[in-house]
């Protein structure tokens, strides 16, 4: 069992990891953590949500905790009902872009605050693997409400300006199929439409922009089209990805600085976190608009009590999330959308003009490694680039920069792997860069 309990969420294959027995015990062991009198519940169309979403619910309302039922969402409407509507926690059914044999839970507490590692995740992994309930006095009940209408309201607030642009939008089959489709609407849009039918066997493709071989069919639609940008939703609509014009992926860090540099043209000497990954070119724009760059790790759960704690304005991760104080700091693809819309319509610039000054260093690229000893390989790594290093910073794994290249490599938190970003001011630099890195930690 303890291997469905991950750094952000719970997770794993259906019904082998996880079942409908789990849902009910984490159903309980909700309410015994958190003392939650409410919870809602959303849930994703994976084929295994139905059965797991009645087993929550009867361990909820057992345990003594009213339920709410926000009904069929993407992940982003699960947040925009627990903000918008205050309610007390929630629960997600959903396991974001996984293949179709996976499902999970997305646990959290009152004002969209994320339950994850050390913010309460191995308590309740606790509860749940001792299962051991006290029976409440009352039994809890069941109520429904429709959020889409307001949903639809608050994301569509994000739009300025947004021009007479043509779009090319891929679903993957996931639940932007469903959240997407009334925005674009009342946005008056109407894009040429890719994967746009709910079907989480995913017949198409993975829903997951990050590998860019699940963008293959957006790139040629964009180029087919003519069309101005294309936009790949994951699975559950908190990530997504950008291709430009030309049919070339624009990279996530990218995203982060275009779009950081624009909110900061309103919002002067606001703070925007750029995670750990990212391009100097990032912290550069910041910097140039007036902003405070604040470098951070990755991981959703991670970058939201960072910004909660520090107000920060606006957040990208790599990964594709990017975090909105003005949405409760949770993360929402087709907000995004509508941020990268507003910013072409008001300067007038295709996509790949505003991502050209942000390929100013040379990199981008994540390798990955397969090591037993990680923490042994990465002191060793730290031991040997300290003594020529302008800084070192432990954010997370260890960030070593030198006055004209820089290199990252943290563990993974979903993976057994060590990861390695690296980037230079020259392509010779970071191709010698690398040969030099990856023969090091392939010899420890």
């Amino acid at each position: 069992m303890s291997n469905v309990f991950k750094a952000y969420d719970i997770r794993g294959i259906y019904p082998s990891e996880l079942d409908e027995d789990f849902a009910y015990k984490l159903g309980r062991a909700f309410v015994a953590y958190t003392k939650a009198k409410q919870v809602a519940v959303g849930r994703d169309a994976r084929l295994s949500s139905p059965s797991l979403f009645e087993a929550l619910v009867k361990g909820i309302t057992e345990q003594g905790g009213d339920v709410v039922d926000i009904g069929l969402c993407s992940t982003p409407m699960f947040y925009f009902a627990l903000g918008n509507y205050k309610f007390e926690s929630g629960i997600m059914v959903s396991a974001s872009h996984n293949p179709p044999q996976y499902n999970g839970f997305k646990l959290y507490k009152k004002n969209v605050e994320p339950i994850g590692q050390g913010f309460g995740m191995e308590e309740l992994q606790k509860i749940v693997e001792q299962g051991k309930f006290t029976n409440a006095k009352r039994k809890g009940k069941v109520t429904s409400k429709k959020i889409m209408d307001d949903y639809v309201k608050k994301v569509c607030s994000f739009a300025k300006k947004i021009g007479n642009l043509t779009i090319v939008a891929d679903a993957g089959n996931g639940m932007a199929a469903y959240s997407t489709p009334p925005v674009f609407k009342k946005l008056g849009l109407a894009p040429k439409k890719l994967c746009y039918t709910l079907d989480f066997t995913f017949p198409n493709h993975e829903p997951n922009p990050m590998k860019y071989e699940n963008l293959q069919d957006l790139k040629e639609a964009v180029l087919k089209e003519n069309a101005d940008l294309g936009v790949a939703f994951d699975g559950d609509v908190d990530r997504v990805g950008f291709v430009d014009e030309k049919g070339d992926v624009v990279r996530n860090d990218i995203v982060t600085g275009i779009i950081g540099e624009h909110l900061l043209k309103k919002n002067k000497g606001a703070k925007v976190l750029y995670e750990i990954r990212s391009t100097w070119a990032v912290r550069d724009a910041i910097l140039a608009n007036k902003g405070k760059p604040v470098l951070w790790k990755a991981g959703h759960s991670l970058i939201k009590k960072k910004m909660r704690d520090e107000r920060i304005l606006f957040g990208g991760e790599k990964s594709g999330h990017f975090f909105f104080r003005d949405f409760w700091y949770a993360e929402d693809g087709a907000i995004a959308l509508i941020i990268m819309l507003n910013i072409m319509a008001e300067t007038g610039k295709r996509l790949s003009e505003l991502a050209e000054p942000f390929m100013a260093y040379h990199g981008g690229e994540e390798i990955n490694f397969e090591v037993e000893d990680k923490d042994g390989v990465l002191k060793a790594v730290e031991k040997k680039y300290k003594p020529l290093a302008k800084r070192i910073l432990h954010i997370d794994g260890i960030t070593v920069e030198f006055a004209d290249w820089w290199f990252n490599l943290r563990k993974s938190n979903t993976e057994p792997v060590l990861r390695l970003n690296l980037e230079a001011k020259s392509r010779d630099l970071y191709e010698h860069k690398k040969g030099e890195l990856e023969a090091l930690i392939k010899s420890l």
